[in-house]
């Protein structure tokens, strides 16, 4: 397809035009994962000699896009052993879904999902934009190691608002402590609650020690603050956001993260609970770490996250059961 392959055209009138079909949808997928041909997600076999493409057949069953390994004797499609496995959402869809969750700057509601992509109910929306969410969620090898350089750090509660109370309101809030590597990279992490204990925890296993640690006035931050080459700090309660000298001291990088989240939450999904939170995070941080490329390439990124994560569904209960 020449340029258009390219995932800076990678747009939502692109993907209408090239991904119509379910299987235009899925050869795209397959490059995706497999630039090399497939991969056997049973045995590990690349070798495409020894991988054989089964042609469909609906009157006897076999679906599009299947493949059998000469290896193992096992059958797979591209959606094998990632979010998509099982689902009966065509693949078109999810495309579309994964576009629509990395354009959005401030987020796209299951329910708008349902609305736009014609989905049969709000729990198979609500579902599918969790398993994207899981799929954002990086593993070890795929984490990019502890930030370094100029680290700043905060904190802050997520919920949602409620009527009647004021501004400082965490009762059914959950505190979220989130290190922006300056220029960089940003890890956000739940936590139960806010004190040296849990900060010093946090802290010290997603920053380098080496790095230059930027906090505001909070005492908790003391303690762990003398575990990393520097520790400058400001006083927000004396209207010092920044501080010119040897080294600029701020938390403004770290804010605007913190801003961009709480947009997404009051303007579209009003509310996150703490047993998801989790999910969004790794939504919002995913966006964030490619602010500066295109939504393209930010699907692109986000569709290569999928190997190796599923999430199963509670039927009675309805909670999402990770395996990774």
């Amino acid at each position: 397809m020449g340029t258009k392959d390219k995932a800076s055209d990678l747009t939502l009138m692109e993907i209408m035009r090239r991904f119509s079909t379910e299987e235009a949808a899925r050869e795209y997928l397959e490059k995706l994962r497999w630039p090399n041909g497939p991969t056997c997600p049973h045995c590990g076999n690349a070798n495409s000699a020894r991988i054989y493409k089964i042609e469909a057949n609906p009157a006897k069953k076999i679906r599009a896009g299947l493949y059998k390994c000469a290896e193992c004797k096992g059958q797979f499609t591209v959606t094998v052993d990632t979010v998509m496995e099982d689902s009966h959402i065509p693949l078109n869809k999810w495309l579309i879904a994964f576009y629509l969750m990395m354009a959005s700057k401030k987020s796209v509601s299951a329910l708008q999902l349902q609305r736009v992509l014609e989905i049969g109910s709000y729990r198979s929306a609500w579902f599918m934009c969790h398993r994207i969410r899981h799929a954002l969620r990086p593993t070890p090898s795929q984490g990019g190691g502890p930030l370094k350089g100029t680290v700043e750090a905060d904190e802050t509660y997520i919920g949602g608002k409620r009527r009647g109370v004021g501004r400082g309101y965490r009762s059914e809030k959950a505190p979220v402590v989130a290190m922006v590597q300056r220029g960089g990279r940003v890890r956000s992490v739940g936590v139960d609650v806010v004190d040296k204990d849990s900060l010093a925890e946090v802290l010290l296993k997603h920053v380098a020690t080496t790095a230059k640690l930027n906090t505001d006035e909070l005492p908790a931050y003391v303690g762990v603050g003398k575990k990393f080459a520097h520790h400058d700090t400001v006083n927000h309660r004396r209207d010092e956001y920044v501080r010119h000298g040897a080294r600029v001291a701020t938390t403004n990088t770290v804010e605007g993260y913190f801003s961009l989240v709480k947009r997404a939450v009051y303007g579209t999904y009003h509310q996150i609970g703490r047993k998801y939170l989790r999910f969004y995070l790794a939504e919002f941080d995913h966006r964030y770490n490619l602010r500066d490329t295109t939504d393209g390439a930010r699907t692109d990124a986000a569709i290569k996250c999928i190997e190796g994560k599923r999430l199963m569904l509670y039927p009675s209960l309805g909670k999402p059961r990770t395996h990774q």
